[in-house]
């Protein structure tokens, strides 16, 4: 059952059209699926209140929907956030006349420039994304399959005769039942009691499933979102964490030691501080250390994005990839 993740943003509310309604909080998820094939949308629900949930869905996705009815500074941030997190394919829905030639100016040289103008009707663009899925399934086998799985957890809760049950995407490897998998940052064990994607019971899920999990040996209270469910020993987590930051384009607000900012990396969004900045002499690749109050849960060579919340029109710093 491959699974195709897409971020749709712009209006609020265009993904409804597009799938069946599921969880739905700072940031609403729909379904959608035809045979073994499926696709999940996740719209930013609270954003542009809030630019976590516009952080959490690019980074779940895939592929982006991006409908555009006019230019403002949620459509600017929302191109630099798209490109902090390296979403290279999508579409443009263009509404109240906009032509790609208008946009072309403000999305030159982003991702953005790429994405297909989609002018059919959601029927067809259901379709397109249902064969993009399944096109993306053509390698997966079951028997023989091996290889550590990685979860990142983005909701929780507690079910009735089933107990503690996470909802998330797996990220990397394979995730069976009975596995037994470390609930990092916290370093509990437990055990994966059984799996389902879209209602349906299921004895694997792979990289890019939308997945339950009913879990063995944690309470729901002892869980956060951000979390991450791994097997993989590769996997880190550090409270502290330096690199070379690549700003984004119209950045303006220098960097200073003990300023606030917001790391985001999976289903994470951590706060910290800067310690250290180097020397930048009008460069806008510093070196940057910064102390997070939590720690982050990352791969080798994750990267990470850095957001300032009292940005004003534009919270996306920019992004760092981590040893």
């Amino acid at each position: 059952m491959p699974n195709l993740t897409v971020a749709v943003l712009g209006p609020p509310g265009y993904a409804k059209d597009l799938g069946k309604k599921g969880t739905s909080t700072d940031i609403t998820l729909y379904n959608l699926k035809r045979g073994s094939d499926s696709v999940t949308f996740i719209e930013p629900t609270r954003y542009p209140e809030k630019i976590a949930p516009l952080f959490f869905a690019v980074s779940m996705a895939d592929r982006a929907i991006l409908v555009v009815d006019e230019v403002h500074a949620a459509f600017g941030e929302t191109v630099l956030m798209l490109g902090c997190v390296g979403i290279a394919r999508g579409y443009l829905i263009l509404k109240n006349y906009l032509t790609r030639e208008q946009l072309l100016p403000l999305i030159r040289g982003t991702v953005v420039e790429g994405y297909e103008v989609f002018e059919g009707n959601l029927n067809g663009l259901r379709d397109v994304l249902l064969d993009e899925a399944a096109a993306r399934g053509g390698g997966q086998a079951v028997s023989g399959v091996s290889g550590a799985g990685t979860v990142p957890i983005d909701h929780f809760f507690n079910v009735k005769g089933i107990g503690t049950v996470v909802l998330g995407t797996v990220a990397r490897g394979i995730v069976r039942p009975h596995d037994m998998v470390q609930v990092l940052p916290i370093g509990k064990q437990v055990q994966v009691r059984s799996i389902q994607k879209l209602d349906d019971d299921a004895d694997i899920a792979f990289e890019g499933d939308r997945v339950g999990l009913a879990l063995k040996g944690i309470e729901a209270g002892e869980l956060d979102r951000g979390y991450v469910l791994s097997s993989d020993p590769t996997i880190r987590s550090t409270a502290a964490i330096s690199g070379q930051l690549e700003m984004v384009n119209y950045w303006k607000i220098p960097l200073r030691v003990g300023m606030s900012i917001h790391v985001g990396h999976w289903m994470q969004f951590l706060s910290g501080k800067i310690e250290m900045v180097g020397d930048r002499n009008g460069d806008r690749r510093p070196q940057v250390t910064i102390r997070l109050d939590r720690e982050v849960v990352h791969p080798p060579g994750a990267r990470v994005i850095l957001h300032y919340l009292e940005g004003g029109k534009l919270r996306v710093v920019g992004f760092m990839s981590l040893p």
